[in-house]
């Protein structure tokens, strides 16, 4: 079962931004793409380095530790078909950007 989790503020994230959240033991990378939010997974899986601090171009994140990319729309590493952050389902509810979380 999963539950919907307030992470932010719409207004606190501006398109071609990220941020990174905390919620419970989850880091999770949030990313507004021309007024489309996505969330993945914070944590880079090359040395743990915090994907929500990198620089977001168009759909692409680069990790500020060792410059792995992302695409945020899909989590596909950008060389690596392997390699996949997870994806989780977000919505808007006014200000409030609720992310789906499987119960922790």
């Amino acid at each position: 079962m999963s539950d919907f989790v307030r992470v932010a503020r719409v207004s606190e994230i501006l398109p071609g931004t990220g941020k990174e959240v905390t919620v419970g033991d989850r880091v999770l990378a949030v990313y507004n793409v021309d007024g489309n939010f996505h969330v993945v997974d914070g944590i880079c899986p090359h040395a743990g380095g915090p994907l929500g601090e990198g620089g977001l171009h168009e759909n692409i994140v680069t990790c500020p530790w060792h410059g792995w990319q992302f695409d945020v729309t899909t989590g596909q590493h950008c060389l690596t078909p392997q390699i996949r952050q997870e994806c989780f389902v977000c919505r808007v509810e006014g200000d409030d950007l609720l992310v789906e979380l499987p119960e922790m």
